[in-house]
Formats: structure tokens, sequence, C-alpha cells
């Protein structure tokens, strides 16, 4: 299961509205081994596509170092899907490298009509995909 305060959940979700009709995507970073989502890290989508997202290869480069200066690890990697259902793809599933972390997928299909919004977690581990329960609370 994962558990996020709400006012993660809300900046997730105003970055994937905010940069349809492309992908959104970023991290969330928890002290390690703890598995507590607390800092919000937008990313920019190198491919600035509405089908398909990439970290640039810098930028991610600077926040594995970033996070392991601070004792921290990616808890949760997200990313939107602007017109189609928050499920992971076959590309999303290739990228998954992080076993322990949540993969978050928010839905902006509704935002031109096209389908209902949704916020889902899963785990993707060797290639299987497991949806997650996702609890939102005010503080941890």
């Amino acid at each position: 299961m994962l558990t996020l305060t709400q006012a993660l959940y809300d900046r997730i979700v105003e970055h994937a509205r905010q940069d349809h009709p492309d992908e959104a995507c970023g991290v969330v970073a928890g002290p390690a081994g703890t598995g507590r989502p607390e800092r919000f890290i937008p990313m920019l989508n190198a491919a600035r596509s509405p089908t398909f997202y990439e970290f640039d290869s810098k930028d991610l480069l600077k926040l594995y170092r970033e996070m392991d200066d601070r004792d921290e690890e990616p808890v949760i990697v997200y990313h939107s899907h602007t017109a189609t259902e928050a499920y992971p793809s076959r590309t999303d599933v290739t990228y998954a490298n992080e076993p322990n972390a949540h993969y978050v997928l928010v839905s902006t299909a509704d935002k031109d009509g096209l389908g209902e919004f949704q916020f889902r977690s899963y785990s993707i581990v060797d290639g299987v995909i497991t949806e997650e329960e996702v609890q939102v609370v005010e503080a941890y």
C-alpha cells in the first residue's frame, strides 16, 4: 500500500494537469529504508510528448547524487497518461528499475473530456505489475 500526504497527492496531480497535454514526470524521495514519501521533485519530460515520458539523463544523475547525499531514495516515481487510463504501458514496465518504488500514474484524459480522472499506484518488479491501494492522509 502507498501512503502519502494530501499535500503530496495534490502536488503530483497539479503537475500532471499543468503539463497536459504532454506527460508529466517526477519523483518523491524519502528517507532511505522508510518507504515514506516526503520530498516532491518534479522533473522535466525531456521527450516533451503526450504519449511518452523520459527523464533527462543529466537531471536524473544530479537527482540520484542529491538523494545519496541526503540519505534518500525514490519512494514514488510518477508520470501522467494524457489520453489513456492510469495503467503502466509496456514502455513504463521496461523503465521500472526501482523495485522498492511505488509507480504512480495519473490520467489527465478527463481534462479533454476523454475519460475519468485516475490516480493509481503500482509495484513493478521483474516485469510484474501489481496494483496497490492508495491511502491519502493529512500528515504522517
